[in-house]
């Protein structure tokens, strides 16, 4: 049967560390014929940097091709139901990766598809950047169980699935959120799941001086993801005393990573000049979307990995 990757949670740890494993050793060496024939159609209802050009340029670097579809082009559940697109691609392509507003609609992509479709971003979970973040962290400290990560900020699509994946490979997480803008309780349960097995804490708190607290890793996002700019200044205001900057970083232990899944909004969740900061990792995040896309589009069409 085919299996979709629509949240971490489809993932088991020892998945998520082969799949890290698999990504390093393609950083090291050039597979250009491993895809070879097949095809990934990138069908996006967001605009897109990082995601469109990591997905294309790694179906490019293991010899496959990748066709782009934009909002215009397919009108997806309004020009044509989701569920007939789902149908046709499947008779033209091998995977599909989705960029949607709504859950709902990759759920009724993934029902109705009979080839394999990942999450490229969603108002619930964004899995590949999260794994993706795995990758840098266990590129930058050679572990990951027993490393605590800080999350500053709004409990979003990116904090759901880092939570996931931190709890999945025994990573210590603690979020700070304003009150109303919390990790939902469902994702929360199912991390707390997770926990109990891999051995990991989750913490909630208000404040961010306590979350970043000898923290290995601090990570922020945006305060208002794509789909939000109605409650942009909303959100500004019950924000403005969540912005990390070198004074906040400082309170994390000396060799602590600095992270953000990009873009950034220098002013708002970031100070100014922090993304060039000695401890950021933030490029580094963005390279790795690319070998760990190509190590999960490997897993996804069934291709073994060799070398």
């Amino acid at each position: 049967m085919k299996k979709d990757l629509l949240s971490v949670s489809d993932l088991s740890q020892k998945e998520i560390e082969q799949l890290i494993e698999q990504a390093l050793s393609m950083k090291r060496k050039d597979m250009p014929s491993l895809l070879s024939g097949k095809t990934l159609a990138l069908l996006f209802e967001k605009p897109s940097l990082r995601t469109r050009v990591s997905f294309e340029i790694a179906m490019q670097q293991l010899g496959g091709h990748a066709v782009y579809l934009s909002p215009e082009e397919v009108g997806l559940g309004k020009r044509e139901p989701i569920a007939d697109v789902a149908r046709v691609l499947s008779r033209y392509v091998d995977c599909i990766a989705a960029r949607t507003f709504s859950h709902q609609t990759l759920l009724t992509l993934a029902k109705y598809s009979s080839v394999p479709v990942i999450n490229a971003l969603s108002d619930w979970e964004h899995p590949c950047q999260a794994l993706s973040d795995l990758l840098t962290i266990y590129e930058k400290k050679g572990k990951l169980s027993g490393l605590t990560l800080a999350f500053i900020g709004d409990g979003n699509n990116v904090a759901n699935s880092l939570l996931l994946a931190a709890s999945l490979t025994g990573i210590n997480f603690c979020v700070a959120s304003p009150p109303s803008y919390e990790i939902k309780k469902e994702i929360l349960n199912q991390a707390q799941k997770f926990a109990t097995s891999s051995g990991s804490q989750i913490k909630l708190v208000s404040e961010p001086r306590e979350a970043v607290k000898n923290a290995d890793i601090v990570y922020t996002d945006v305060w208002a993801s794509m789909g939000q700019e109605a409650e942009a200044e909303k959100r500004r205001l019950a924000f403005s005393h969540y912005q990390v900057d070198d004074k906040l970083l400082a309170l994390a232990k000396g060799d602590a990573l600095f992270m953000h899944p990009l873009p950034a909004h220098h002013g708002e969740e970031i100070s100014p000049g922090l993304l060039g900061d000695p401890q950021s990792v933030v490029f580094d995040q963005a390279e790795n979307r690319l070998h760990l896309q190509k190590a999960l589009l490997a897993k996804m069409l069934r291709q073994p990995i060799r070398g």
